[in-house]
């Protein structure tokens, strides 16, 4: 029931402001909204707006935003097809833009609750290269060879060469320099130190958009492996196979559902630009190349195609829920 729970969660997470974010792009442009579904399949709620019927339909796997003139043609003013071609897609990657944000929104919680090695020193591993030195927890490095340190990494980053360094402290209120050699082990130099945990909101805000753009490359790069090989097909999971991982991540605490939530948003911000028929991606596509040749192409003709990539989006869908589904079975 829990691991139902949170994957309902997870797809609420990632659709919604994904659907979201088109709409009130739509409405901040002054596009008609028909519609706007969460879920996909028969209706369970309904409710209509001044303008727009609100819905939430009985599978929390989708969700789409039923725009004048997305389509097709239309003589309302208000009509997406009626708008610049910046306003459409603005529209059109605005949904993405959704989905990164909710990225970070999940890194930054995640690091706001693990917090940062603060430079405060938690413990000293008897007989290390620190106590020998004289080190002693609650101390809080403060400079290395009279540079000032600024985090952790500026420590570490000395550490590694392995060389003689001086360490000031702070202890009790008064700097105190000490002489430190690190000691060559398996992984490297170490001083044989632990270091104490803070945690800050402003560090958080900053750390997590630097997570947020790490993992946005990874992904981007594991996009790239998937179409020249890299990657297996077989490894790639549908909506089954993110339930499986939602059971997997459940006994693992918040923060490894926080870090699953980003893993997906970017993806689905990935795979949504991808310049494929049926995708916001495809539609960005088209509407650059008809802002280029003018009428050659006419709306029936870009429905059809979208048409086209719908039935092989769903198919395979299809494919990768039947390939879920086979490896739970295995």
């Amino acid at each position: 029931m829990k691991t139902a729970i949170l994957a309902i969660l997870l797809f609420a997470l990632m659709i919604f402001p994904h659907e979201l974010g088109h709409f009130l792009a739509a409405r901040l442009l002054g596009v008609r909204v028909n519609e706007f579904a969460f879920g996909m399949g028969p209706a369970i709620w309904k409710k209509q707006g001044r303008e727009t019927l609100y819905s939430i339909r009985i599978l929390p796997i989708g969700g789409y935003n039923a725009l004048e003139g997305e389509d097709g043609d239309s003589e309302d003013d208000r009509a997406f097809c009626n708008k610049p071609w910046w306003a459409r897609i603005i529209i059109l990657v605005s949904g993405a833009a959704m989905n990164v944000l909710i990225a970070y929104l999940a890194l930054t919680v995640m690091l706001g609750i693990l917090g940062f090695a603060s430079l405060q020193v938690q413990e000293v591993v008897p007989e290390s290269p620190a106590a020998i030195a004289g080190m002693q927890p609650g101390d809080t490095i403060v400079a290395i060879d009279g540079q000032r340190t600024r985090d952790v990494d500026d420590v570490a980053e000395v550490i590694v060469r392995g060389k003689p360094m001086t360490v000031t402290v702070e202890r009790e209120g008064k700097n105190q320099d000490l002489t430190v050699t690190p000691e060559k082990q398996d992984q490297g130099y170490k001083i044989g130190i632990t270091w104490g945990r803070e945690r800050s909101v402003l560090k958080s805000l900053g750390y997590g958009a630097i997570a947020t753009k790490n993992l946005g490359g990874m992904m981007i790069d594991a996009f790239h492996q998937l179409f020249t090989g890299g990657v297996k097909a077989d490894d790639v999971a549908g909506p089954v196979g993110m339930v499986s991982l939602v059971h997997q991540t459940e006994s693992r605490g918040l923060t490894s559902f926080l870090m699953l939530l980003a893993l997906i948003s970017w993806n689905l911000a990935i795979l949504n630009l991808l310049p494929f028929p049926a995708l916001d991606g495809g539609r960005i596509v088209f509407v650059i190349i008809r802002q280029i040749t003018g009428e050659k192409i006419t709306d029936r003709q870009e429905a059809m195609v979208h048409a086209a990539g719908m039935i092989l989006l769903l198919l395979l869908v299809v494919l990768v829920t039947w390939n879920d589904i086979s490896r739970l079975l295995q």
